[in-house]
């Protein structure tokens, strides 16, 4: 069974830097699309930053262009998440999740293999 932890998260002042890790065990990491996310108090979640297994194409949300990165490290099994430029709105607790795509074969069909970390607490404030 795939798992997924999270780690990095903890108090920072605005401007400030983080840099999130979410460690796979249990799966075949380098196939797996990464994605982190974030759910803030009282919002519904929502993607933050994606990568793409082999070609590693990156994409983010609007509100974190130019301020987060997120990379991968397929020998280590990890996926990061570098957040520079912290504001109080990123305030959140962030999630990593990993999706594989696999062919059923004989059909046209798709199966998904979808797995989520426990999250980790971001805390942007004076």
């Amino acid at each position: 069974q795939g798992r997924f932890v999270e780690s990095g998260g903890g108090l920072v002042q605005p401007g400030g830097s983080l840099r999130l890790s979410c460690v796979a065990s249990g799966l075949s990491f380098s196939s797996f699309d990464m994605g982190w996310y974030r759910r803030a108090p009282g919002k519904e979640r929502e993607v933050v930053a994606s990568i793409t297994s082999g070609d590693g194409r990156t994409n983010y949300a609007d509100s974190v262009k130019g301020r987060f990165t997120i990379s991968r490290d397929d020998v280590k099994d990890t996926v990061y998440l570098q957040m520079n430029n912290l504001k109080p709105e990123d305030t959140a607790v962030y999630y990593c999740n990993g999706k594989m795509h696999v062919p059923v074969p004989g059909t046209t069909a798709v199966s998904t293999y979808d797995y989520w970390g426990t999250g980790t607490q971001v805390t942007v404030s004076l």
